[in-house]
């Protein structure tokens, strides 16, 4: 018995000492400040306007369909309703534009008109500039840039922010080596569930939603530069976050992937 007692014991602490050194599983928390888009019932559809090129509609239609995938929404790719050059919102949807907007510094950005945490419009924009050269002319920087900012207008955060790091098979991770990354992974999913869990009382993804108050000049801005997108709130290597207020708590959030030196 009392051998039985000092086995039980040491296996009770082995297993403590276990739980305490071993690292902890993975869980989906990537979410971007809580914002969403406002809806009464799960899935719930975003319109996802076509304002890009030959050369990227089927990175279009992939991501879309990636992102579908999961449980709580759906990525209906309708035809685009802005000129590509100044890529506009519209209300209650998403506009997915491409052009050469010049060798600004950024691949990729990601921008979300908010009211309060709900998200009332949005736009991903991609700069052929950088995509036309060797560097990033391929599959693999085009699904990952295309799903990563399309994602970001979702309410999703990088999983990863960390350049050199392994690659973690997602694209929210950033990294330099797009080839894993070229698609959501579980995490993405999961914590799509997690940021959709509740439903609100009213919807944002209808194109009579009220707009947001236009800042002063704010109607001859184009959102590309770096003086149209506000406060700085991040800055890591290659990943920048931006923060216009426009009065009257309704803010412009700028999500942008700089291309590499």
């Amino acid at each position: 018995m009392k051998f039985s007692n000092r086995k039980t014991l040491l296996l009770a602490s082995f297993f403590w000492i276990f739980l305490l050194i071993a690292p902890p599983l993975s869980s989906a928390n990537h979410s971007w400040g809580n914002f969403h888009w406002a809806r009464t019932a799960n899935p719930f559809t975003l319109k996802t306007g076509d304002n890009v090129s030959l050369a990227w509609d089927q990175y279009l239609r992939t991501t879309a369909s990636d992102w579908s995938q999961s449980s709580v929404l759906d990525l209906a790719v309708v035809a685009g309703s802005t000129n590509a050059r100044r890529c506009r919102p519209t209300a209650g949807r998403l506009e997915v534009c491409s052009y050469t907007y010049g060798r600004n510094g950024w691949l990729g950005l990601a921008q979300i008109w908010v009211s309060g945490g709900h998200i009332t419009q949005a736009v991903t924009k991609l700069n052929d500039t950088y995509f036309k050269t060797s560097t990033y002319n391929s599959p693999g920087w085009r699904n990952l840039v295309m799903c990563q900012e399309v994602g970001h207008t979702l309410g999703l955060d990088h999983q990863d922010e960390d350049f050199y790091n392994l690659p973690l098979g997602s694209c929210m991770d950033y990294t330099s080596e797009p080839t894993p990354n070229q698609h959501p992974n579980q995490h993405d999913y999961d914590e799509l569930e997690t940021i959709y869990s509740h439903l609100d009382s009213f919807t944002s993804l209808k194109a009579t939603s009220q707009k947001l108050p236009q800042a002063q000049g704010e109607k001859n801005q184009n959102f590309e530069t770096r003086k149209e997108w506000g406060r700085e709130l991040k800055k890591n290597r290659r990943v920048g976050l931006y923060q216009r207020d426009l009065g009257q708590k309704h803010k412009l959030v700028t999500f942008v992937v700089f291309a590499a030196d």
